[in-house]
Parts: C-alpha cells; sequence; structure tokens
C-alpha cells in the first residue's frame, strides 16, 4: 500500500434510505445506484441495508477525494462497490473516476463497510 491521499467515513441509516426511495417513487435509487450495484441489492437478503452501505462507501469516497481535491466533480455512479469472491467490498471506479484518480496521483481506493441495527458505515482510503 502506497502513500494516503484522503480518507473518508460515513455513516448512513437504513430506514432513511428506505424513506427516501419511497418518497421519491425510485428516483433516489435510480440516480445513485450503478445497475450493477441494484442487480446485487436485488438478491441481497435486506435490499436497503445492502443499498445503505453502497451508499455510505459512495460518500466516504467522494469525503476521501473532496477533502484534499475540492475542485473534482463527484457523480455517485462514478463510484461502484463490487463484491470480490470472499465477500470483501471493492470499488470499482468508471472511466471518469480513474482520470480524476490518475490525475491526481492516486492509483486505488480501499474500502470496509460494515451494519449494525439501522445503520450502514463504510469507510475509505485513497492512496497512491
Amino acid at each position: 500500500m502506497g502513500n494516503v491521499l484522503g480518507v473518508g467515513i460515513d455513516l448512513v441509516s437504513i430506514s432513511e434510505i428506505r424513506d427516501l426511495d419511497e418518497r421519491t417513487k425510485g428516483a433516489f435509487v435510480q440516480k445513485t445506484y450503478t445497475a450493477r450495484e441494484l442487480e446485487d441489492a436485488g438478491v441481497a437478503s435486506n435490499f436497503y441495508e445492502f443499498l445503505a452501505g453502497r451508499f455510505a462507501v459512495k460518500e466516504a469516497v467522494y469525503k476521501a477525494f473532496c477533502g484534499n481535491f475540492p475542485d473534482v466533480n463527484f457523480d455517485f455512479r462514478k463510484v461502484e462497490t463490487i463484491k470480490l469472491q470472499n465477500g470483501a467490498p471493492k470499488v470499482q471506479p468508471d472511466v471518469e473516476l480513474l482520470k480524476i484518480m490518475a490525475d491526481i496521483g492516486a492509483s486505488n481506493i480501499f474500502v470496509s463497510i460494515s451494519n449494525q441495527g439501522d445503520f450502514a458505515t463504510a469507510i475509505a482510503e485513497l492512496c497512491r
């Protein structure tokens, strides 16, 4: 692992994600998550817990970037979280985010997600 360029952490209420989805009639979910994340959420044991964890990752990654690089234009769909074979989450940046990473000298984003009760939390570390 290289030098740390930024760190972000976020805590999300699972019930608030569910309520937001219901209030916006699905618009929030469609504008926030990638097709793959929505597909994975559809087979998860708890749809909204899954989405809350992924939203926490998106926020944590945003904070890792924007804390030190405030001019970064950020769309949450640039941050896609996939699940590795061992179950660990991994950020799969889109082409635009990969370009931003190259521009600022970042090579990897490490993340971790945890759920407890009505909350999901994630931490992201942006590294050289």
